[in-house]
């Protein structure tokens, strides 16, 4: 969460100094006067991202045997994707930007193993997605060659790294998730227009909707009682 806070900051802290270029070079022509006046337009998109889980657990881990702590651990990824533009008015557009998202998330365990020895376990969880977010974006009054702006939308993902059906063939075991999952997200960002293209940066957060876990193990996965996915994203296009 602090990360995430951090990451906010810092989005306001370009946004500011950018707003200030823009103000003291107001008396300049915008680039590319027309660009919003398009129907469509398309781009390309990096990002970095950070996969988490929501993690609820049972109350009391007791009646797990030895489990003592359990927590989800975010991880740093990537996401590479396309830009599809539709204009729906002045300030609303519909954006579909399907992605490849690469990353990984982590569940510690804490176990007491023989009354006295405390031993942590980090299950790696890794997942590459085929992201289909569509989202409506309201753009504020373009000042000169900039302009900020809301998203909000869903996301279908499918896990190709999913290990779902897979049967444990070791004494290590695998966490494992549903290939499917359904997420709502939000974010913010801005536009800067250059002479050539239109560059963005933009920060989201997406929050996922159904359970993913599949339990099968008495102390990796029943004392979770709902596993949901939650994912950040810090983005720049170029469209």
């Amino acid at each position: 969460m602090k990360k995430n806070i951090k990451n906010i900051i810092l989005l306001f802290a370009i946004l500011f100094s950018i707003l200030q270029q823009t103000y003291s070079q107001s008396i300049k022509a915008p680039n590319t006067p027309k660009y919003d006046k398009k129907s469509y337009h398309f781009g390309f998109m990096l990002g970095v991202n950070q996969m988490d889980f929501l993690l609820k657990t049972a109350p009391d881990y007791r009646k797990y045997d030895s489990l003592m702590v359990l927590q989800s651990i975010p991880m740093k990824g990537f996401d590479i994707g396309i830009v599809s533009n539709l204009r729906l008015a002045e300030h609303f557009d519909l954006r579909f930007i399907p992605a490849l998202s690469f990353g990984e998330r982590v569940l510690e365990y804490t176990i007491k193993e023989r009354d006295t020895n405390i031993v942590k376990y980090k299950k790696k969880v890794e997942s590459t997605f085929i992201d289909l977010p569509l989202t409506i974006k309201y753009k504020s009054a373009r000042i000169v060659n900039f302009r900020v702006y809301t998203v909000g939308g869903i996301k279908y993902s499918f896990d190709l790294a999913s290990q779902f059906k897979k049967k444990t063939e070791s004494d290590e075991y695998v966490i494992k998730l549903k290939k499917h999952d359904y997420q709502y997200l939000i974010g913010i960002g801005f536009d800067y227009y250059f002479p050539l293209f239109k560059f963005s940066m933009e920060y989201k957060i997406a929050f996922g909707i159904p359970d993913l876990l599949k339990r099968d193990s008495p102390i990796f996965t029943d004392p979770i009682t709902r596993l949901n996915s939650k994912i950040s994203l810090l983005s720049i296009t170029f469209e």
